[in-house]
């Protein structure tokens, strides 16, 4: 029996496992590498805005997640904050923000790595909050805590690009997107001649208005008669950036724009063919009809990823659940909700901020967070529980196929005081069951089954027969 010496890279300390293990089946045949065999198991998880210390609490329930994702292969969260000092060159506010100017000590990357991250996105809302500036001294603080990391660059390319972590169970590859973005905060090409622009990998999209033939040819006539640069091609008109249509009824919706789409479809291929796994995360607030419920295009985007090569597609964004669908034996998880949410401890917000609640130069960081939230009792994230109940999914593949995806479903303290709510903790008992009830409700219309066991939601997936139909439901049975 022959004995081998396993380095895995976890929390950023490199730990030695001795694992017994046959190095060969028979005489000169050797045993394939481990890491090519299949198995693998991740700890995916929503929006990470993480301010403040968590290695210092101690309450079993919020011990129980730490140990689950750091138990996992590889763990993924969103960092929807940036790591860096206020006083670091080119650090400067910029005229518009994905809301809260999000902001954290550097130290607080560290954090993540402790509570068992290895991946992050960096594709977001909040990613050019600071300028080029702050994106740069958030890079290097993400890497100088051993994150590997994905979605944002000097330029378009090293923005589209995957950051690739080595596990036990394989190489597995980050790509990371956002489509809820200031324009201004994408990234662009370089030419032969001009550098590139620094910034986030973007998923544009369209968005299609239906109206009524009678409401149609109204437009037309605005065009015409007030000479607007509209310019019509059949049934379609494209007005102030807006594309309408003629129909029978009014709608909306929405579809990718195919020039990204194409690129990161290339991107995915390439990534699968250097890694075992490819995982494609999302940063997308678009809803349909209600915020828990993905906008066209994002589930467009989703399986289109997974037909290119993904392993699976992660969600976040809307900072609430929404549903799980398994897609020609991939997962797709449209959003997995908040992970760490303490929005309301950022230290410092620019004048702009305190302008737009109506406060001025005496007033204090409590004093924004506070009127802003009476400004909208209930529709602030303080006013609504859903903004506070998630999941840590936890997909397992056996043999190179998903094999079942352990849901918890974790608490964030809605209704606690401010300096304690925003952390994770494991959800139980009724809360626990109205959680993954909620997910089951929105996951139904993809045929999704989760079954509510052990204080846990299961979905286990058997993979019956594989179609030429891209729906989940035509070639998997859920059990």
């Amino acid at each position: 029996m022959g004995r081998s010496t396993v380095w895995i890279r976890r929390t950023g300390i490199a730990v030695v496992a001795l694992m017994a293990f046959p190095l060969a089946d028979v005489a000169g045949q050797e045993q394939p590498h481990r890491d090519a065999l299949g198995n693998i198991d991740f700890a995916l998880t929503g929006d990470a805005i993480i301010t403040r210390k968590l290695s210092v609490y101690q309450e079993q329930e919020f011990l129980e997640i730490r140990d689950l994702i750091r138990n996992a292969t590889a763990a993924f969260t969103n960092a929807e904050v940036l790591f860096l000092d206020y006083d670091e060159p080119d650090v400067i506010p910029s005229s518009s923000s994905g809301g809260t100017y999000m902001r954290a000590e550097p130290e607080m990357a560290e954090e993540l790595t402790w509570m068992g991250i290895d991946m992050v996105s960096l594709a977001n809302n909040h990613t050019m909050d600071y300028g080029v500036g702050g994106l740069r001294a958030h890079m290097k603080w993400v890497e100088a805590a051993g994150l590997v990391a994905a979605g944002a660059g000097e330029r378009l390319a090293e923005a589209r690009a995957p950051g690739y972590l080595e596990t036990p169970g394989g190489r597995v590859a980050l790509i990371s997107i956002s489509s809820s973005f200031n324009d201004l905060g994408r990234a662009g090409p370089q030419r032969r001649d001009l550098r590139g622009r620094p910034g986030l990998s973007p998923m544009r999209y369209q968005t299609i208005y239906t109206v009524p033939g009678d409401r149609f040819e109204t437009l037309v006539g605005l065009v015409d008669d007030l000479g607007l640069r509209g310019t019509q091609e059949g049934n379609e008109i494209r007005l102030f950036g807006e594309t309408f249509k003629r129909g029978n009824a009014h709608s909306v919706t929405t579809r990718v724009d195919q020039a990204d789409m194409a690129e990161l479809a290339a991107e995915i291929r390439d990534a699968k063919r250097q890694a075992n796994w490819v995982i494609v995360t999302s940063h997308s607030h678009e809803g349909g009809a209600s915020r828990d419920v993905p906008a066209d295009f994002v589930e467009e985007f989703a399986r289109a990823s997974i037909d290119a090569g993904a392993d699976m597609w992660v969600g976040h964004g809307p900072h609430v659940l929404r549903g799980i669908e398994i897609y020609n034996g991939k997962p797709i998880f449209y959003s997995l909700g908040d992970f760490i949410m303490q929005n309301e401890t950022v230290e410092l917000q620019p004048a702009d901020n305190y302008a737009s609640q109506g406060l001025g130069n005496d007033d204090s960081p409590a004093d924004f967070y506070d009127t802003r939230i009476a400004a909208s009792p209930t529709g602030s994230f303080p006013g609504s529980s859903v903004f506070w109940e998630a999941v840590v999914a936890i997909p397992a593949f056996k043999d190179g196929h998903l094999a079942e995806i352990r849901l918890h479903p974790i608490t964030l303290g809605h209704g606690l005081p401010r300096p304690q709510r925003g952390r994770p903790l494991a959800a139980k008992g009724e809360l626990a069951g109205k959680i993954i009830a909620d997910l089951q409700r929105l996951s139904e219309p993809y045929g999704t089954n989760i079954v509510f066991e052990n204080g846990i939601g299961v979905i286990r997936v058997t993979l019956t027969s594989i179609t030429e139909n891209n729906h989940s439901g035509a070639d998997l049975r859920h059990q």
